[in-house]
């Protein structure tokens, strides 16, 4: 052991070539950091910067660095947006809500994200609801009505999807079932 304490997302290799720079070329440890960075995941340009903060990387020679990356398309936030709510909607079922909100923490500009979530349309947010229902109904079968609409509405509230949407959605899947709906408010 080094006596080295290794971040998350830090390979012995890297820190490694880190260290071998010259201390005196702060541009050069920016490249590195954002070069290693990058090729694990896409990332933010806010993450690469917050990153070579964290590094204690000067702020004009990481605006520099970044603004080079972003000129030869190593860092993209629009194209990183689009692929996260491409990846994030089919792969965990989230809502265009919720996708906004882990954009903007990733510190995608806002109209990057409002562009991003407004390529997922309303038909297409409905239909992944549906499949997140019909998916979870089975487990749901031995309770009772009321917690049953609770449950699978709550599920589809976590991931973002408006309540009048997640009522009709569970409302219709449970009516497909046979379970009567009846009597319940619209509000539930």
């Amino acid at each position: 052991m080094t006596g080295r304490t290794e971040w998350p997302g830090d390979s012995p290799d890297s820190s490694r070539a880190e260290k071998e720079l010259s201390p005196q070329d702060p541009a050069e440890r920016a490249r590195a950091i954002c070069l290693r960075l990058l090729t694990g995941t896409p990332r933010t340009r806010k993450q690469l910067a917050d990153a070579l903060r964290k590094r204690e990387i000067p702020d004009d020679i990481a605006e520099e660095v970044l603004a080079r990356f972003e000129d030869v398309g190593l860092i993209d936030d629009a194209a990183f947006a689009d692929a996260w709510v491409e990846s994030r909607h089919h792969g965990r079922g989230l809502a265009r809500r919720a996708l906004a909100r882990e954009l903007r923490t990733k510190g995608v500009d806002p109209g990057l994200v409002q562009e991003a979530v407004g390529r997922l349309d309303s038909e297409r947010e409905e239909d992944t609801a549906r499949e997140l229902v019909a998916r979870k109904l089975r487990s749901t079968r031995g309770l009772d009505r009321d917690r049953r609409l609770r449950r699978l509405a709550g599920m589809l509230a976590r991931k973002g999807y408006p309540e009048g949407m997640a009522l009709r959605v569970v409302r219709r899947a449970m009516e497909e079932e046979g379970e009567s709906t009846d009597g319940l408010e619209e509000g539930y």
